[in-house]
């Protein structure tokens, strides 16, 4: 049968390069339904709410704060080992369309644990809504995926196979979904060592969450235990951090009241 031959957009070439990438990396994954009423209920009384991308990097960052495993990546080079970082990197998957094209490009989020939760929403907000060149990640990687193949590869193999880099460049943990796309269990691939995804919110105030992580790391036991942790940090101090969000925002209310009688009065 007789086709049309299509040029590799660059977009694509990024996902060629990362599915490359991650090809040898052995994913296990465990799936939970987590109950978090408190946290939709304290998220629905917000006028701004952050996004659940952005809600789920900083929990899992909490809970990675406490627990070194998850900030353990598999390094190669200069010699196979076992590479903790001091802190959490996230990446987190953005859907954009450039140019007509559908396209999920990395956005990085460092330390966010220690930001607040709309500082973390606003970093992955800019990543959707900004210009393509106004966004300095996409900048970076797109630089690289212009890159010959060889020198593409070389420098994927060194962003993924030095502790040190990996941590710069991939983070220890990834966050993903399709929940405003009609949801469903996602089950990606990275260069690892851990992805998160989530998929719409239940009626019965539950959510569906997949994480996948590189066995090498970690065993099941201990991200059994993650999920319980996990469920705690979203109705815990998420939870608390959103009503305080929505008590801002009350206290504010007034004041812009009184602004608007005074110059209705003017």
């Amino acid at each position: 049968m007789r086709g049309t031959v299509k040029n590799i957009s660059l977009l694509r070439r990024l996902i060629i390069d990362l599915m490359h990438a991650s090809r040898d990396v052995p994913f296990v994954s465990l799936a939970r339904t987590l109950h978090i009423r408190p946290l939709i209920e304290a998220r629905a009384a917000l006028a701004r709410r952050p996004g659940y991308a952005a809600i789920f990097v900083k929990a899992f960052a909490l809970v990675a704060r406490d627990e070194p495993a998850l900030r353990t990546l598999y390094a190669k080079w200069p010699r196979r080992c076992f590479y903790e970082l001091p802190r959490s990197v996230a990446m987190v998957a953005i859907a954009r369309v450039e140019d007509g094209e559908h396209c999920v490009l990395p956005q990085r989020v460092c330390r966010p644990d220690e930001l607040a939760l709309t500082e973390v929403d606003a970093v992955i907000r800019t990543a959707k809504e900004a210009p393509f060149a106004e966004v300095p990640m996409f900048r970076k990687i797109m630089l690289a995926t212009r890159l010959p193949l060889p020198l593409r590869r070389l420098a994927w193999a060194v962003g993924t196979n030095c502790g040190r880099q990996r941590g710069n460049f991939f983070g220890n943990f990834a966050v993903t979904g399709v929940a405003a796309y009609g949801g469903g269990r996602l089950h990606a691939l990275s260069p690892g060592p851990y992805i998160l995804s989530f998929d719409v919110v239940r009626p019965d105030h539950g959510i569906d969450v997949v994480i996948r992580w590189d066995h090498r790391v970690t065993d099941a036991a201990l991200i059994a235990r993650v999920f319980g942790r996990l469920e705690q940090v979203l109705n815990g101090e998420i939870t608390a951090e959103l009503r305080a969000l929505r008590a801002a925002e009350a206290k504010a209310e007034p004041k812009n009241e009184h602004k608007a009688v005074r110059a209705v009065g003017v």
